[in-house]
Order: C-alpha cells, then structure tokens, then sequence
C-alpha cells in the first residue's frame, strides 16, 4: 500500500531548503562586490564558493568521525529533528562573523562567516534528504526532493535581489559603488531566522527517528504485478556504504553536478561584465534568472508527488515551470528591474519542458537527457554572443535543475542501514562547488581559455554524469532495483 505524504511534516522541513538556497544565491552576489572592494582577481573572488562548499565536506567528515566516537550514527542519537535544529544554531553562529567582518574589512573574516553558516547546512541536509523521501511514498521520493529543491530555489531566486537591494539600495537611487559596511545587516537578521526556525523545528511533528529502509524501494517493487518475481533480489548488506558501487559513481555525480551548478552561476557576473557590458549593481536579475531557471525545472518536476489524476499532471507539466517564470518577472517588477529583455526566455523553458516529458518519470532517464541538454547549453553559449550567449548560460539552471534528487536517489538505492552514512558521503562532495568554482575562475584567466570558453569546464562535468546515468543504471541492475520498471508500476508519466 503506497503511504500518503505528511504534507504538514514535509511544510515544515522545506524551510531550511529555503535558507540553503537564500545563502547560496546570495554568494553570487557577494563574490564581484568583494572583488570589487578588496580588489580582487577572478580566482581569488571564487574563494568565496570555496569557502562555503568545502564546509559541507568538513561537515560531513566530523559527522562520520563523531558518528565513530560515539560508536552509532549522530542522527540516529540525537535524532532528525534535533539535528536540524543544532545545525541552524552552528549557521546562525556563522553570521554573528559578518558584524566584525564588516566594520574592519576583513576578507578572512568574511570567508569564515560563510564557512560556518555552510558548516550547520552541512548537518542540516545530512537529516532533511533522508527526511523528504520517508515522509511519504518512497517511490515519489525523488519527486518530492524535487518540490523541496523548488522551495530552495525559490530563495535562489529572491536572495540575490534582496542582497543586492541591502547592498546597492532600489534601482532609482542610482547607487552603483559596494559597500561591505551594508552585508552585516542581511546576514544578522538571517542568523536571526535560523535561530528562530531552529526552535519551531524544536517543537514540530517532524520525526526524530525514522526507518531507513523507507528510502529503499524493493519492497513496493516485490508487491507491483508490473515486475517479475525472480528478477528481483534482495541487495545483500555490505557493511560499509562506500562498498556499493552506485554511491561512489554517485559521490563524483554529486561533486561535478555541484560544480557545474555553482560555477556556472558565480562566474557569470564575470562573464555579464566582460561581454555584456553590465554592471555588477545591475547583475542580481540575470543571477536571479539563472537560479529561479532551476526552480522551474524542479517545480515540474514535483508534479508526480501529488495525488491528482494522470490528465492534472499532464497539464501542470506545462503550467509549473511558467508559475515560476512568473514568479521571478514579479519580484523582478517589485524590486524595480526592467525585465522586457527576459521575455524571450519563455521560449528557452520548452527546452526543459520536453526533457522532462520525454525522461517519463527515470531518474537514470532524465539525468542523462539534462545532461546532454546541459552539454548544448554550455557549448552555445561558448560559441555564440550577446543575449543568446548569456541565456544559453543562464538556461544551465533549467537543466541542472532536476539533477540533485536523480543523483541522490540512484546513489542511495538498495543502501539499507547504511544510507545516512551514504547520504553524509554524498552531501560531503558538495564541495564541488567550490574547487569547480574556483578552477573555472582560474581557467578565465585572459592568460589562460578566458571567461567565455572557460565555461568547458562545465561540459566535462555534464560529460561524466551523462555517464553515470547509463552505468549507474545498469549497475542497480544487478542488484535487482530497475527505476524505469518501478516508475511505471507506479503510474508515473
């Protein structure tokens, strides 16, 4: 029997989806206004991508050295709950940083604000990732990370605008010099939120235990008349999550998927500056479009995690991505933008629209067509200039915007007891978006390949995860869990 999903359970745990995309938006804001004021180059001004994703690694290592002290899982002690609320007391911490940062100019300082507020999304998405996929039906558990990415990439989408309006001021007063005095306020009245959500989670209905075995789907594929009986095993386990082959093809997907995701969006400014001849107080609408671009695709894609009939989905496939495109046109209006110039974008949306018609519901499917469509992004965009160039880059959020729960869920399948173990591996290879970042911002060297064609460096990320969406496919194979067959078995389009 498939079980319902706790919508009011899954209402609360999106907040801090929210905030992880806020922060992380943000930094796209954060980095040309540093470089402008600490007079930086394009390599030390990824720093601030650095700094912020290699936490989520640190992060992830004490978890598993802590989780070994105490002989038992961190999670499983403290519980899910309790350790998403301890995690957004370490992040509200991080921001108390920004105060002294700013009134001495400190870089440093600054870096480390960032890396502590990472540090507590660390612990926070090792719990919540588990937590969305066993709130409800295991089998639309990719679904449903999808609507918590689209509430994450809904603070994608705001972050930069608010950001850049404490920073800069409305569009009218002509303001176009940084001032690093301005971040402290932001950041401050942020780590108060977190400490504010940090005692509603406190006090929520969130589970503090759950049975990891929900994430795994053999047994609602045992029970669907769609499959053959001894086609399907039982995935012995190892002992050890690293042992499983899918987590570790899983592990590298996660870090160039993030890299490609995080450079694309903080080299961009760089890129608009160069090529487009815009202004870093005038840069927060195209960052907003790139993020709310991953909003779109994430939106549809939670589609499937709703009880409506086939017809409904059908045609929420089309007006999901449109609602979001809305969305960022309106907060664009109130934040005072012009926005005649994104219009044309509707157009690059049916691009996705039909990548996620033709995956059918397939993780292994869709991360191998967002792929290759990725691929065609990056390549156009290198090839091409003006506005088409910068929408081609812009349009790598529509096609990265999916990947992170078909990823996640092909890496974890069949992990058993040992998934919050796989899940603090996978969420330690976030940093990805820092050293990718960081080795396209040097690749832009004029030196070197320059802004434009550094973005090749996305191309091989999306390369190797076209590649693991073939041979992870066939690698759960082996093991008995085939998600085309289960996705049918469960209605899916």
């Amino acid at each position: 029997m498939n079980k319902k999903t706790n919508w009011s359970q899954f209402g609360t745990l999106i907040i801090v989806f929210f905030f992880w995309g806020f922060v992380a938006a943000s930094n796209d804001i954060l980095i040309p206004v540093f470089k402008s004021a600490f007079t930086l180059t394009q390599l030390q001004s990824q720093l601030v991508a650095m700094a912020f994703y290699v936490a989520y690694t640190v992060g992830s290592i004490i978890y598993i050295a802590v989780s070994k002290a105490i002989g038992g899982d961190l999670l499983n002690k403290t519980g899910y709950k309790n350790g998403i609320a301890i995690g957004l007391i370490i992040s509200a911490l991080g921001t108390l940083l920004f105060y002294p940062a700013a009134n001495n100019a400190s870089f440093t300082l600054m870096l480390t604000g960032l890396f502590i507020v990472a540090l507590g999304f660390s612990l926070q998405q090792i719990a919540a990732n588990p937590l969305a996929i066993v709130i409800g039906d295991p089998k639309t558990g990719s679904q449903r990370l999808s609507m918590a990415g689209g509430i994450n990439n809904f603070g994608t989408t705001i972050g930069p605008l608010l950001v850049s309006f404490a920073i800069f001021g409305s569009v009218s007063t002509g303001n176009t010099e940084a001032s690093i005095a301005d971040v402290k306020i932001p950041y401050l009245i942020l780590g108060a939120a977190f400490i504010l959500v940090a005692l509603f989670f406190k006090f929520s209905s969130i589970p503090n235990k759950i049975d990891l075995t929900q994430v795994e789907p053999e047994n609602e594929i045992q029970e669907s008349p769609t499959f053959v009986a001894d086609k399907i095993v039982r995935n012995p386990d190892r002992g050890n999550a690293i042992k499983y082959p899918q987590l570790v093809m899983g592990m590298i997907g996660i870090f160039v998927y993030v890299g490609v995701e995080v450079a694309t969006a903080s080299n961009l400014p760089e890129y608009l500056l160069q090529h487009g001849d815009i202004s870093t107080d005038k840069v927060a609408p195209f960052i907003s479009l790139y993020w709310a671009s991953l909003m779109m695709g994430r939106w549809t894609n939670s589609v499937d995690a709703f009880d409506v009939s086939a017809g409904t989905k059908k045609i929420l496939n089309f007006v999901m991505p449109y609602l979001a495109f809305g969305i960022f046109l309106l907060v664009n209006v109130i934040a005072q933008h012009d926005i005649s110039s994104f219009y044309v974008y509707a157009f690059v949306i049916v691009a996705m629209i039909i990548g996620d018609i033709l995956s059918k519901g397939s993780p292994a499917r869709m991360l191998l067509i967002f792929s290759l469509m990725g691929i065609a992004a990056l390549v156009i965009g290198m090839l091409t200039t003006g506005m088409l160039s910068a929408f081609a880059f812009i349009s790598v959020g529509l096609f990265c915007s999916t990947l992170w729960p078909c990823i996640y869920t092909l890496s974890i399948a069949g992990l058993g007891n040992q998934t919050n173990q796989g899940s603090s591996f996978l969420i330690m290879m976030i940093m990805g978006g820092g050293v990718i970042a960081t080795l396209q911002g040097w690749l832009a060297s004029d030196r070197l390949l320059g802004i434009q064609y550094s973005y090749i460096v996305g191309v091989v990320c999306f390369a190797y995860l076209a590649f693991f969406a073939i041979r992870g496919k066939a690698v759960l194979k082996e093991q008995g869990i085939d998600y085309d067959q289960q996705q049918v078995g469960a209605g899916a389009h």
